[in-house]
């Protein structure tokens, strides 16, 4: 997991954007255009454009023009690298707590 933290980073960063972690939600339920995708937003197109490059940029979506219209499409191999990354440390902290309430409702701590 090391080798993959430059990776991790930039998904982060993608998605400490409550306007990017929207447009994933909403390509989660499917591919759709870029005037879609914007329509939501009280933002002009250029700086929408700007949040879809940051998420093209950290792998997290794809985009193809067929004419005129750019449609978008979630890459789910990198949300399932952050959400591993996730379950990692839940699990080290899970297992930490576990430890300290067995620790204190153990009868030496009771003493």
């Amino acid at each position: 997991m090391v080798n993959q933290q430059p990776q991790l980073d930039s998904v982060f960063h993608a998605l400490a954007d409550p306007t990017r972690r929207a447009v994933i939600g909403r390509l989660l339920q499917g591919a759709a255009p870029v005037t879609t995708l914007s329509q939501p937003f009280a933002m002009g197109l250029p700086a929408f454009l700007k949040h879809l490059a940051v998420l093209e940029a950290a792998g997290l979506i794809r985009s193809e023009k067929q004419g005129r219209v750019r449609t978008c499409r979630v890459d789910a191999a990198r949300l399932a690298a952050a959400e591993a990354w996730l379950a990692e440390q839940r699990a080290l902290w899970q297992g930490r707590t576990d430890r300290l309430a067995a620790f204190v409702e153990s009868p030496a701590a009771q003493e």
